[in-house]
């Protein structure tokens, strides 16, 4: 992983003089780049300032200050004025056209993916930063709307090639009509130290957040684990979740990281009995309107009684019972659909369709056993105070009972909302002061993609606890569940706060509190490292929230079929994901480490999806539903120990993909590079047939462009001088490629021919380049590529030491490992025993590796020529 780096050791911290000419300059309505006209046409309330006259001095760490007064030069700040204060100001940057651009935008108010044009009026609305290409002197720019005050910034689209910047508030109590630096733009001749340089000027600006060099990453990052999401949605318990660990136990792969997600709460809805769990919920959706009532897990893990799970005598559990709860649900959110669409047509009498959807929902209690599992257990009422339990029931029992069990499992993480619950707090439940706050949405997000979650929260409103007690909030949730045996947490719809904030001075102020007591929470009761964040993926989290917390999601969720119901969704939607996560990356890398969500192991582009979590440089974890596995699939992933061959930085597109679209243009490729100790990885996924529709405004198939692509590989394509650790191995002389799917092993050069292949859709390959030694003053020239029988065969390389005529090779993992040698050796010894081994004229030396669990399985493998 890319975290933790000392800041002072870091490939940035060699200072240079600053200069005092900037490289930008606006004059005569021009904003030039080393007087390349970039924007054309600004307008005369626009201003431009170098970054030391805004930033003189900072409060950040010394080394980061330093490090960005040295760059200076090749940044800075625009700004704008109008006449009168407001709530929300929409001003023109300028213009431009016939210049290419890729840039991130908010297709929902959760999440952001990548969009290109060559016009400032090909922007998409709530654009999150714009990278321009500056070929005539072979740079980049970018323009990256930040914070000023109480305002947040994002990027619109304007007439006649005009980009806007449009500054919110979010509440008429916060108005102004001035910023001096409500967007930074920056310049370099490398696109991925562009971006390295640009947040590091605005972390050192704003000092509200802290890179991903500053902070360390949960430690889940490097392990195999499994979420519970699609396995059982609402319905998850205590049964099931055994159920499940222990299939994963039995094929082979103890997760070393459990994510109970929603489902465990206690939450009810305000017209029902405050002190009840609302009952039999399965799918998403249908708990977006409720809220906690109390702060601790709800009566389905409350009852679990300690121990019932380890003696003989289990609760008997039908691994079949969760799909067939979620395919009932399933027939009544397509009933209430047919009915919804009825009435928009204007049929006067829906009662046939209430008969219906009465009928099934009556089967579905009949499903869970009469008037719900809860019932069982007796009343849900009685004292709601965390502190008052014994060890031997609840949460608590059932961690502690899965630990005992499952002896490899490290962590386990529970979901929650921001704001506690979808729908909040309920007022009156709880010692919080909360209130139903009505939800008012930017008119930015008219831009963006119809969501059932925006719907929900909209119609039920937000119980939102004051800000002046955020920190309690959390504190009282995560104090309790870390003395349950939870070490970290999900926190899921972050961008809730935008529609709330008008009573609370603005987006701004109102995430701040929030932030801020999570940040605490996080600190005190999960070692300040324990907190996946997810559905935010918007400018102010990053900006404003990541001064403690080190994860998030990069992608929007995986979708195993399209919900609206198109059969290529299936296909199609996993290429949209990749696309997602690798260009979301290019910024959010910067400050948190990029998690690239969980899949199902035996979905149809299972694979698809297992190729590129194999070298994102993060977690993975699956949400197999019971009985739903691919573990040959998994064994090409994760070791046995439950950890995995993971690169060491984060997965980034190769330059030749940047400006280009990798989903619709029927001839990009998406490739995506990264690292290992060893040797540098590509990535190649044909992802074409889906993406954004600007006059739709959703994400739909384009069938056209589902098809077999060519595409090219090179060893230049990997950015060897983007981590220390690499950029000695980016001057080899010669390199051995090793092809993953295609089981080839080939000879390159700097100067050599790209690699050329094609790819089928929804396909992939991976490419992995092994600098050549030479062994001593030997002719002899070897490289290790490690386990061939993983996809990040790389990876699995731990250690390598050259002598004369002998190499020694430390491996984690078994199976066949697979070597370049220019010559055959005279004997192989795996752990100081004599093996046999196979080698070829092509120069494939390959020899056999059992796991050695004593050793944590790692081999040490030695060549003697």
């Amino acid at each position: 992983m890319a975290p933790p780096n000392d800041p002072i050791n870091s490939i940035f911290s060699v200072l240079k003089p600053a200069k005092t000419d900037n490289l930008f300059q606006l004059h005569g309505g021009k904003l030039s780049l080393k007087n390349v006209p970039l924007l054309s046409e600004v307008p005369p309330n626009v201003t431009f300032k170098p970054y030391c006259s805004v930033c003189p001095s900072s409060d950040a760490p010394p080394p980061l200050f330093h490090r960005a007064q040295s760059l200076s030069s090749k940044g800075g700040f625009l700004g704008f004025a109008q006449d009168g204060p407001s709530d929300r100001l929409t001003n023109s940057l300028g213009k431009f056209t016939g210049r290419d651009f890729v840039s991130i935008f908010r297709f929902k108010t959760w999440w952001s993916t990548q969009w290109v044009g060559n016009s400032g009026s090909d922007v998409q609305m709530e654009t999150q930063w714009v990278m321009l290409d500056v070929p005539e002197i072979k740079s980049y720019a970018v323009v990256i709307p930040i914070v000023e005050g109480k305002f947040r910034s994002a990027l619109h689209p304007g007439l006649d090639g005009h980009m806007l910047i449009c500054a919110e508030s979010g509440s008429t109590r916060a108005k102004t009509s001035s910023f001096d630096a409500i967007a930074y733009i920056h310049m370099s001749d490398n696109p991925y130290t562009l971006m390295k340089e640009a947040y590091t000027a605005i972390r050192v600006h704003l000092n509200t957040f802290k890179l991903i060099e500053e902070k360390t990453a949960p430690p889940l990052v490097n392990k195999f684990g499994w979420c519970t999401w699609d396995a059982f949605y609402l319905t998850v318990e205590p049964a099931g979740i055994w159920h499940g660990v222990q299939e994963f136990a039995d094929g082979g792969f103890s997760p070393r990281f459990l994510i109970i997600d929603d489902g465990w709460q206690s939450i009810n809805m305000d017209e029902q009995d405050p002190h009840e769990d609302a009952k039999n919920l399965v799918l998403g959706g249908t708990q977006m309107t409720a809220r906690l009532h109390r702060l601790d897990e709800c009566e389905k893990f409350r009852k679990y009684k300690a121990g019932s799970m380890l003696g003989p005598n289990r609760p008997k559990f039908d691994p079949k019972k969760p799909k067939l709860l979620i395919s009932k649900a399933i027939e009544i959110e397509v009933a209430e659909k047919a009915r919804d669409k009825a009435a928009e047509s204007g049929v006067a009498d829906l009662s046939q369709y209430e008969v219906q959807i009465a009928k099934l929902q009556n089967e579905l209690d009949e499903m869970f056993g009469g008037g719900g599992e809860e019932e069982k257990g007796g009343s849900n009422k009685g004292c709601s105070n965390c502190s008052c339990k014994s060890d031997s029931s609840g949460m608590k029992a059932f961690t502690s009972d899965l630990r005992e069990r499952f002896k490899g499992l490290d962590d386990i993480y529970v979901w929650h909302a921001l704001a506690g619950a979808w729908g909040g707090v309920r007022p009156g439940a709880t010692h919080l002061k909360s209130e139903i706050i009505p939800c008012k949405l930017s008119p930015g997000l008219d831009g963006t993609m119809t969501d059932l979650a925006v719907v929900k929260i909209i119609e039920g409103s937000v119980g939102l606890v004051h800000p002046d007690q955020a920190a309690d909030l959390y504190d009282s949730m995560h104090s309790y569940l870390a003395k349950s045996g939870i070490t970290g947490v999900k926190v899921d719809v972050i961008h809730m706060l935008e529609y709330v904030c008008e009573e609370y001075e603005g987006r701004v102020e109102l995430a701040k509190a929030y932030y801020k007591g999570l940040s605490k929470s996080l600190s005190k009761n999960f070692k300040g490292t324990g907190l996946i964040s997810s559905m935010q993926q918007c400018n102010d989290f990053f900006l404003l929230g990541t001064e403690q917390i080190s994860m998030g999601r990069v992608g929007d969720d995986f979708w195993f079929q399209d919900p609206n119901g198109d059969p290529m969704g299936v296909y199609w939607l996993q290429g949209v994901h990749m696309i997602h996560c690798a260009y979301n990356s290019m910024w959010m890398g910067q400050i948190i480490q990029p998690d690239w969500d969980m899949f199902q192991s035996d979905h149809l582009c299972a694979k698809f999806h297992a190729g590129s979590r194999a070298i994102c440089g993060g977690p993975v974890y699956v949400s197999d539903s019971l009985t739903g596995h691919d573990f040959d699939l998994l064994r090409k992933l994760v070791f046995p120990d439950g950890t995995i061959p993971k690169c060491i930085h984060f997965a980034l597109p190769t330059r030749d993909c940047l400006f280009k679209n990798p989903l619709f243009d029927s001839k990009t490729i998406l490739k995506i590079w990264n690292f290992n100790k060893y040797g540098g990885v590509v990535g190649a996924f044909n992802c074409q047939g889906a993406g954004w529709d600007p006059k739709e405004q959703r994400i739909k198939g384009y069938s056209q462009c589902y098809k077999p692509l060519s595409g090219s590989v090179h060893v230049n394509d990997i950015e060897w001088d983007q981590k220390n650790e690499a950029a000695g191995m980016g001057s080899a002389e010669e390199y051995a490629v090793y092809l993953t799917e295609a089981e080839k092993l080939l000879l390159a050069k700097h100067d050599s021919g790209p690699i050329s292949f094609t790819l089928k859709s929804s396909t992939f390959e991976i490419f992995s380049f092994v600098p050549i030694q030479r062994l001593g003053q030997g002719s002899v020239k070897f490289a290790p590529i490690g386990l061939t029988n993983l996809f990040n065969c790389g990876g699995t390389i731990q250690g390598a030491v050259y002598d004369e005529g002998v190499a020694k090779i430390e491996v984690k993992g078994e199976g066949r490992f697979l070597a370049y040698s220019s010559g055959s050796p005279k004997t192989a010894y795996v752990n100081g025993g004599g093996v046999g081994f196979e080698w070829a004229t092509s120069g494939k030396l390959s020899v056999d590796i059992p796991w050695y669990e004593n050793c944590g399985g790692i081999s040490n493998v030695t060549f003697v020529f």
